[in-house]
């Protein structure tokens, strides 16, 4: 189960399933229209199977930890994709404000325009991905961006989780994320029994379509552990 992040659907995962066909059977979940971050790992075990791996990127990171803290069985093995375990930083608040003040008086369009170009490493690719995802952004509405900064800004503390993971567990960000760095995501592997850390150079926040061929390389590793 591939869980996407704030404003993101299956367009960040690019190829990766394809890329994971032979390993697994894949999907991939996005959480538009959702306000808590509860509610969206309810609706994962929901439509999941029994007993399934589960990958998430940036916010759906933060899905997948709760997914495992209501229903740890069910999971056999963790992948974490440019996210974090910190509870609400400063200036986070008006931070987030702002970008939905923006999405709200300008429309989606200024939103991406904003948001997305700090999400990547700069580049040749940031170029290229720029349109497909400003067309992501756009699909959503700022309703349904409320209702996910609604559930970021209430998310549930996660750090307590991490000694409690006892299945194979991948740590993945890119070397050029200033949202989720490489060293944060280290930070986490020291709390989690036999964790690995998988850096992505030349990737930003977007890892997953900004260098497709090693976040599944690297996943196809994780797989193997399971």
């Amino acid at each position: 189960m591939l869980l996407s992040g704030l404003l993101c659907d299956e367009t960040v995962w690019a190829d990766i399933p394809l890329r994971l066909e032979d390993a697994a059977d894949v999907s991939v979940l996005s959480f538009g229209g959702f306000s808590s971050i509860a509610a969206m790992a309810e609706h994962v075990l929901a439509v999941a199977p029994e007993r399934f791996a589960v990958a998430g990127h940036s916010m759906g990171g933060r899905v997948a930890l709760e997914v495992l803290r209501s229903a740890p069985r069910r999971v056999s093995g963790l992948a974490l994709l440019n996210t974090n375990v910190h509870t609400v930083r400063d200036g986070e608040l008006l931070s987030r404000g702002r970008l939905l003040r923006l999405a709200f008086e300008q429309g989606m369009s200024a939103l991406a325009a904003e948001w997305l170009p700090p999400m990547m490493a700069d580049g040749a690719r940031k170029a290229e991905l720029m349109p497909c995802l400003t067309a992501m952004v756009e699909r959503a509405t700022s309703d349904s961006y409320a209702a996910q900064v609604s559930a970021m800004l209430h998310r549930p503390e996660a750090l307590s989780v991490l000694p409690t993971i006892a299945v194979p567990t991948l740590l993945l960000s890119g070397s050029e994320d200033a949202w989720s760095p490489i060293s944060q995501h280290e930070t986490m592997r020291r709390r989690i029994p036999h964790a690995t850390v998988f850096e992505i150079h030349g990737a930003g926040h977007m890892a997953p379509i900004e260098r497709p061929g090693a976040v599944a390389v690297a996943l196809r590793e994780w797989l193997a552990k399971i």
